[in-house]
């Protein structure tokens, strides 16, 4: 991250939105997920970032849209670097208000977006509106109406799909591999635990992992590490007892996955989150 990026984070406490003002020369991120909808506008400059196995450019006046678990990383191609507004919708908070407006929307499925960047001045002007209410703690009826708003606009963007968390055709040995990590997430697991669990050696099972889910194992093992660090630091929870018990070797060594993955500290985001004091 350069030397002149910065990263400015609230909590609304009411709806459990996430709103982020940011700001990256250079390199901004590396490739990670969120558990939470993406929907933002670049600001200023050109962000760059590959998402769906493509390399989007967003620039100046430009929304984006990401679903959770989605990976994507960030770059800025150009000198003076740029700058976004970001909501992080939770899910369950999304599709409770989407479902209100979509009175006939179908059972079984969650809301997901049709594309990934969106040219639509409306959509930009909504989503400012949203992140200004939100982040500047307007009057609730104020936070409620802009939330409104951008909720009416973004319905234009959704379609419905299937809960299926996983397509039947990926392969089994992948689909294992990740139900391994998800059950030992906090122990220290090697390629070669994968490689018994599946019973295919470790070269194959890292081709049939990173085929299936963007990331190698052990990529993947760390962002699913981070997403949990996330909520356990809104909890209120100290960046030591976090790293203790998601199985990082110490709290630096939280420290530099999460700056790497979010551009700041495990403690900048509890104190931004959690409303609790550092420790």
């Amino acid at each position: 991250m350069g030397a002149k990026s910065w990263v400015d984070l609230k909590l609304d406490a009411e709806t459990g939105i996430e709103t982020i003002r940011a700001h990256f020369e250079g390199h901004a991120y590396d490739p990670h997920w969120h558990d939470s909808y993406l929907v933002g506008f670049t600001e200023q400059g050109v962000q760059q970032f590959h998402c769906r196995k493509v390399l989007h450019s967003s620039t100046a006046g430009q929304a984006f849209l990401l679903e959770p678990g989605e990976i994507h990383d960030g770059h800025a191609p150009a000198p003076d670097g740029f700058t976004y507004s970001m909501l992080y919708l939770q899910p369950q908070w999304l599709e409770m208000q989407l479902r209100a407006l979509f009175e006939e929307a179908p059972e079984h499925c969650l809301p997901s977006f049709a594309e990934t960047l969106a040219s639509e001045p409306d959509l930009v002007n909504r989503i400012a509106q949203a992140f200004r209410a939100l982040h500047g703690s307007e009057l609730r009826i104020v936070r409620h109406a802009a939330l409104d708003a951008l909720l009416e606009r973004l319905s234009s963007h959704v379609h419905w799909r299937q809960k299926t968390e996983l397509s039947p055709r990926m392969p089994s040995v992948a689909i294992r591999a990740r139900e391994f990590l998800h059950a030992h997430l906090d122990q220290d697991i090697g390629l070669d635990d994968l490689a018994r669990v599946t019973d295919v050696n470790r070269f194959r099972l890292s081709r049939a992992f990173k085929a299936a889910f963007g990331l190698a194992p052990h990529a993947y093992l760390v962002q699913l590490r981070l997403s949990l660090a996330r909520k356990l630091l809104r909890q209120g929870l100290a960046p030591a007892s976090v790293a203790v018990q998601l199985g990082f070797a110490d709290q630096s060594h939280l420290g530099r996955w999460f700056r790497r993955a979010y551009g700041l500290s495990p403690a900048a985001y509890r104190k931004r989150c959690s409303n609790l004091p550092d420790r």
